[in-house]
């Protein structure tokens, strides 16, 4: 990957002469089942500029509780764009309830916002979304003159989950946004794709935002080496997952979530105090994971299979003298 940034061709992508960003975006778009893709430095990034890009001022977008373009993007879209978030609680499945999205979506009054987009998350909190039901909520949600929006940062650890090329999860999606970095291992970026004259309009977001960039074709050549070569791979970061989970399962007063691995992560609840210690603990001998509650173990492919027992291992001693 790094002699690939080295030996990449560059231009200035500003004015979309960047060969290297130009092949990333239509790799994407083509991998996606879209006309065309724009290049981000971050997924936040991709996912503001795609609710820009489908909303107005005064519009709203309905969103998950639970999703990461309402809880983890500083509230983006509403600070910068004007646009409101209408949040609804998210199913045990990672899903929104259909029933909930119907009732959500607003009467064509003035008193209200104008409901624009619906935007789905997969894998959400590691979950695969269910085909049938995306097809369900886009129908729903296109029957109500809707667009809908795909933050599919780990899209691809979907498409490895269920043995289905990628396409068949983003193509009926009027805009996706892909993340290269995560499990894919590039360094930065994810990549917008969308019909030609979505793609236009983004374009010219990106710059208002902030996201253009000059030569810009170093980080498309990783991206674009990532995509060679470290999409299937997803799947061992899977079983690496699952591997923890099954040797986390066997601790008293530890749950995993679920019982198993979700994708390429691992939740662990115990009670408040214990979980709080228990991040300390494993912090002092190496062991690094966001929250006590749950606690968030996510494989990507810098992890090994000794890392995975060093990590159940530290966390086994925890609860041996606790």
């Amino acid at each position: 990957m790094r002699a690939s940034m080295a030996n990449a061709e560059v231009g200035d992508d500003v004015f979309e002469e960047d060969p290297s960003v130009a092949k990333l975006e239509a790799k994407t778009a083509a991998l996606a089942h879209h006309d065309a893709g724009l290049f981000f430095p971050s997924g936040t990034q991709s996912n503001l500029v795609a609710i820009l890009s489908h909303c107005q001022r005064g519009d709203e977008y309905i969103v998950g509780q639970n999703a990461h373009t309402y809880k983890f993007e500083a509230g983006g879209a509403a600070v910068l764009g004007s646009v409101q978030p209408q949040p609804i609680e998210n199913a045990d499945d990672g899903s929104l309830p259909l029933d909930k999205i119907r009732d959500a979506i607003k009467a064509d009054d003035f008193h209200f916002a104008k409901t624009r987009l619906l935007t789905l998350e997969n894998t959400i909190g590691g979950k695969v979304l269910d085909q049938d039901y995306i097809k369900r909520a886009q129908t729903l949600a296109h029957e109500s003159n809707l667009a809908v929006h795909l933050d599919g940062a780990r899209a691809f650890n979907a498409a490895v989950s269920q043995q289905l090329q990628l396409h068949e999860i983003t193509s009926s999606f009027d805009s996706v946004s892909l993340c290269m970095s995560k499990g894919l291992g590039a360094p930065v970026g994810s990549v917008l794709v969308g019909n030609t004259d979505f793609i236009k309009q983004a374009r010219r977001w990106r710059k208002m935002v902030g996201g253009g960039m000059r030569q810009a074709g170093v980080l498309a050549a990783a991206a674009s080496y990532a995509l060679q070569h470290n999409v299937e791979r997803l799947a061992d970061d899977h079983e690496l997952a699952q591997r923890l989970a099954d040797k986390l399962c066997t601790i008293n007063r530890l749950e995993v979530l679920g019982g198993k691995a979700h994708t390429n992560m691992v939740f662990l609840q115990t009670d408040a105090n214990r979980g709080q210690n228990l991040a300390v603990f494993c912090a002092e001998h190496g062991l690094r994971f966001l929250g006590s509650k749950p606690a968030r173990l996510v494989i990507y492919k810098g992890v090994s299979v000794e890392m995975i027992d060093r990590a159940a291992e530290i966390i086994q001693n925890y609860f041996a003298k606790n």
